[in-house]
């Protein structure tokens, strides 16, 4: 799988019919109508932006969700005619950049719209006016300020009222009271609203899920579980249907040697054996997005789990092994292999955190590899 461009064997593998396959899982879950918003900001989750927003768009997602204007931008690119919402904060700056790429941008502030009116645009900007129900992160918090915007951007000819949303703090766990409070807060908002936009989205990927199907409205955002994993351990012993995971993460053995009792392995000397113990070198390391809090993590040779020892350098990171291997032998640090598995989940939990993070911080060194079987 190596082309002229990268030579070292470390690379992710991408499954682009796992991605499909989620999101035509959804599509049939969903009802009638209600469109798909695929999430591909932080490079689709460190997956690869561009070819998993092509798999999407092909499984039938109508419109694909960024975070910041450059995201936009880049998307846009590959994509000329797909409608593209940046969900994040954007700059007054880029509003005449976004009329003419026909960009939707996300607005909560009268002042960002009445300093947005003084910039000539060339064409009608769409605006998703977003309402903080609950996350108390960016959005209008009460109905007087939402008015207030929502006439702001209707007494100009060139801004759309496109879309109002709001999103859910806690959709993803078994206690559904200040979820329901987030609910009862956005359908305010709703009532009072002049006429209702264009697209309604509430529903994110545990809303969209597990929660009431009216939640839908009139398009849901699907963003982790596209990539095969579940937002929390309650959503996946409840999913209404089997997810597949996208993302692999393989290396090679580039160097074994047999060390004995007393010899330490890597900085600090922190792992020390006490028996003959061949160790095993992998060219990945932190700077590739294997944080050091993984040393102790297993990994996949010959289908039989073995754990990374000592500190994990740089650039690469020591093994130890059951037995002597050769060269060139293929190691799994996330996927399959034979009948052994070690998911992101197991990375998430190795390190205290959410499966989230674990591939958005595989970094760009890693190149990304893609499957497709038609």
């Amino acid at each position: 799988m190596r082309n002229n461009k990268h030579f070292r064997p470390t690379k992710a593998i991408i499954d682009l019919n796992a991605i499909k396959h989620n999101v035509c899982q959804l599509k049939k879950h969903i009802l009638p109508n209600v469109q798909i918003i695929a999430v591909v900001k932080a490079n689709a989750y460190g997956h690869g932006d561009v070819e998993v927003a092509k798999a999407a768009l092909d499984a039938g997602a109508s419109m694909l969700a960024v975070a910041t204007p450059e995201e936009a931008l880049h998307i846009r690119t590959y994509f000329p005619t797909t409608e593209i919402l940046v969900l994040g904060y954007s700059p007054v700056s880029f509003a005449t950049c976004a009329a003419k790429e026909n960009i939707i941008l996300t607005v909560y502030s009268k002042e960002w719209v009445e300093q947005v009116k003084k910039h000539a645009l060339d064409k009608p900007l769409k605006l998703h006016i977003k309402v903080d129900s609950g996350m108390n992160r960016i959005g209008v918090t009460n109905v007087e300020e939402f008015l207030a915007l929502y006439e702001s951007i209707s007494t100009s000819e060139k801004l759309i009222v496109d879309g109002i949303f709001t999103h859910f703090a806690t959709a993803d766990e078994e206690d559904e009271y200040y979820f329901q409070n987030q609910v009862n807060r956005f359908e305010k908002f709703m009532q009072v609203v002049p006429k209702k936009p264009r697209i309604v989205h509430v529903a994110n990927t545990a809303t969209s899920l597990i929660k009431d199907p009216r939640l839908q409205y009139d398009a849901v955002r699907f963003g982790i579980s596209m990539y095969g994993l579940a937002p929390s351990e309650f959503v996946k012993s409840n999913l209404p249907f089997p997810l597949k995971p996208a993302f692999s993460l393989v290396t090679e053995l580039v160097a074994i040697k047999k060390i004995y009792p007393g010899e330490s392995v890597g900085y600090g000397a922190t792992f020390t054996v006490e028996e003959p113990t061949y160790i095993g070198t992998l060219p990945i390391g932190y700077a590739d997005g294997l944080i050091r809090k993984y040393s102790g993590q297993d990994v996949l040779i010959d289908g039989q789990r073995v754990p990374i020892v000592g500190r994990i350098c740089m650039d690469q990171c020591m093994i130890a092994l059951p037995t002597e291997y050769n060269l060139g032998e293929n190691v799994v640090l996330i996927g399959k292999q034979k009948n052994e598995e070690i998911t992101i989940d197991e990375w998430a939990k190795k390190i205290d955190s959410i499966n989230y993070e674990v591939p958005c911080i595989i970094t760009s060194r890693v190149p990304r590899f893609y499957y497709k079987n038609e």
